[in-house]
């Protein structure tokens, strides 16, 4: 059977997944890697573990007899890099984005060159840290001198996981665009601190992600480049829907894509949780960052515990008009200090004793969060498009997905059905479809 491989590397789930020709699943298999520490401690996936884990599988796909892999791209999560020394082996662990970055340097970098604010700007990157994955790069080079001088090629995540399958070292937009740091949405090229440091020079060639032959034995496979899994998962709705939208990828965060606006940022998007990514063809994306799931799971809680019910009710709640109509106390956020649109720490405490029931404080939850990110979408100027799309868990929420489609009423808002969308994406982008539809995996939402 004629299928295409799709290797989905994420922060917690390690997964391949096969399509056939129409773009169904045949075959997935998921598995969690246990994580382990680097030199100072901090918890860091298991980079020879990893490595091990995709050339076993990729090897027992491809002496399967029952498929006939024809295609294999590769879709991981972002600010994380590989480094490789001249045998082409990792020189140092693969550092989590989530360890600290030591004070001292940062003052030394912005120092050296100017305003965070201007240099966030100009990458479309809030400064974050080990989250901006250049500045992992910079970090090594003034903290470990000795094994930053010996990489001679540094991969991003997922075209590390690309040169496991196919030998091809490249660097690719989607991975230099999801707030690197790296790369200056002003010059569309890499930024001036890169080039003064020469740290461009460690990284594989930058190529517009489309497709290569890879040769593996007597047949040829088509492969792409690999692809940040959040730009991979706005491919297929790219590829189906022609009008300008919105896409809600939702989840622990709540990411929302605007692809049809490029623009640089302003300092006001700047400050509520803006930030830029790239298309693999090398265009710009405007998008906006919600702490949603996290918020949602946090209050979950608190209203389980209030009123000692399963931790799981809110499963059961429905929409209730008249709930959502009465008078109720202000919503505070408690796990949004730092990010979103509005970062400033909250000082009080959403007072959940002030409704009858769980469900009326779920009810106020759901509007609470939606309120928030209203400004989110407009942010990213979601009133100059035409439609919304809802993906992820939240998709399922009535309340929350009824709550969008009242808010803005000139818009069409779907929810869409689409579990594997991320693998999907990288699937299509490397096979190229002329048409691809997913019209039976959406519903329209009714205010």
């Amino acid at each position: 059977m004629k299928v295409t491989a799709v290797f989905d590397i994420g922060r917690t789930n390690k997964k391949y997944v096969l399509f056939d020709e129409k773009y169904q699943i045949l075959e997935e298999f998921s598995e969690s890697l246990p994580e382990t520490t680097d030199e100072d401690g901090f918890p860091s996936e298991d980079c020879e573990l990893l490595t091990k884990w995709v050339q076993d599988r990729w090897n027992a796909l491809l002496k399967n007899p029952k498929y006939d892999i024809k295609a294999v791209n590769v879709a991981g999560y972002g600010a994380s890099l590989v480094h490789l020394d001249a045998a082409n082996k990792p020189l140092t662990p693969l550092y989590s984005y989530l360890k600290p970055f030591p004070e001292d340097l940062s003052k030394q970098f912005y120092s050296t060159y100017g305003d965070p604010t201007r240099i966030s700007l100009q990458t479309g990157s809030p400064n974050m840290g080990m989250l901006n994955s250049g500045m992992q790069l910079y970090w090594l080079k003034y903290t470990r001198p000795e094994i930053y001088q010996q990489i001679v090629t540094t991969l991003h995540l997922p075209q590390y996981i690309l040169y496991l399958l196919t030998g091809r070292k490249v660097s690719d937009y989607t991975s230099l665009g999801c707030h690197t740091a790296l790369w200056s949405f002003e010059m569309w090229d890499y930024h001036e601190w890169v080039k003064t440091e020469g740290i461009h020079k460690k990284l594989a060639p930058v190529l517009a992600s489309s497709s290569f032959i890879y040769r593996h034995e007597d047949k040829g496979i088509q492969s792409g480049f690999g692809l940040h899994d959040s730009s991979s998962a706005l491919i297929p709705y790219r590829m189906a829907v022609k009008k300008p939208f919105v896409l809600l990828s939702t989840g622990t965060w709540c990411i929302n894509f605007n692809s049809f606006a490029s623009k640089p940022l302003t300092s006001y998007q700047l400050e509520r949780d803006c930030m830029n990514y790239l298309t693999p063809e090398g265009s710009g994306v405007t998008a906006s960052r919600l702490f949603l799931g996290r918020e949602h799971d946090y209050q979950v809680a608190r209203i389980a515990e209030y009123f000692r019910i399963e931790g799981d009710f809110y499963k059961k709640v429905v929409f209730n008009d008249d709930i959502l109509k009465a008078d109720t106390p202000p919503f505070y956020t408690a796990c949004m200090t730092g990010n979103g649109p509005f970062p400033e720490a909250n000082t009080q405490e959403w007072q959940i004793s002030a409704f009858s029931s769980a469900e009326a404080a779920y009810h106020h939850l759901i509007k609470g969060l939606t309120e928030l990110l209203f400004v989110s979408l407009d942010l990213v100027g979601v009133n100059d498009v035409q439609a919304i799309y809802i993906d992820g868990g939240f998709a399922r929420n009535e309340i929350f997905t009824r709550l969008i489609a009242r808010r803005y009423p000139k818009h069409k808002v779907y929810a869409t059905d689409l579990p594997y969308a991320t693998s999907l994406g990288a699937a299509l982008h490397v096979t190229r479809p002329q048409t691809f539809d997913f019209s039976s995996e959406i519903r329209e939402i009714a205010p």
